[in-house]
């Protein structure tokens, strides 16, 4: 399996950025082992100094696909997380002020922890309005609304399908809204999905 990735897809969270809107939706890879080793847990990396965390719904993808229109796009899923991309950002500047690829600030080992799947049948709004949010000991740092994403889930799929087959099993990761922040050793995240909470991690030493 694999983590497709999308970024700047809220308005909000590109402008704490102080970056542009893209015009068609940027996606990159996390590998396999982006998911804990240890469940419940993402041990502080001992190459960065400025991790953040950014909450994300999440995507389970049921069957393959390969350049599909955003119609079809809604057949190969049936299941929705959050989960929480960490970001080694003072690496992601390092890497951007050399001009160089910055998948080495996102696609590190234990990255990418995913909560409990839920059927999206069995929730009483579509996929374009869902609300998500994370709290960092107990009090809400990001809160936000699959409304307002800059491109939708299907458009993601198509649009990434484009390029590379969708496999089943992989996991879409559809960007993340405002309100990003560092982590610190013992930090306790707690990620929701339309109120109910599906992931929990502890930020533990390395």
């Amino acid at each position: 399996m694999k983590f497709i990735c999308i970024g700047k897809n809220y308005l909000a969270h590109a402008k704490e950025l102080d970056s542009d809107v893209p015009e068609e939706p940027m996606f990159f890879f996390k590998p396999d082992n982006a998911v804990p080793s240890q469940v419940g847990s993402f041990p502080y990396p001992d190459f960065s100094q400025d991790v953040h965390y950014e909450v994300e719904l999440v995507v389970l993808i049921d069957a393959p696909v390969r350049n599909v229109t955003e119609s079809e796009a809604s057949s190969c899923y049936s299941k929705v997380s959050v989960g929480i991309d960490f970001t080694a950002r003072d690496l992601q500047r390092l890497q951007k002020d050399r001009g160089y690829p910055w998948e080495i600030c996102k696609s590190f080992e234990d990255s990418a922890p995913v909560g409990q799947w839920v059927p999206l049948d069995t929730l009483s709004k579509g996929i374009q309005d869902l609300t998500i949010e994370l709290r960092v000991n107990g009090k809400v740092r990001q809160l936000g609304n699959t409304r307002d994403m800059v491109f939708s889930v299907n458009r993601l799929i198509s649009h990434v399908s484009r390029y590379v087959t969708l496999d089943r099993g992989d996991v879409l990761m559809t960007g993340t809204p405002e309100g990003i922040g560092a982590v610190v050793p013992g930090d306790v995240l707690e990620a929701f999905l339309e109120q109910e909470k599906l992931l929990t991690v502890t930020v533990t030493e390395p």
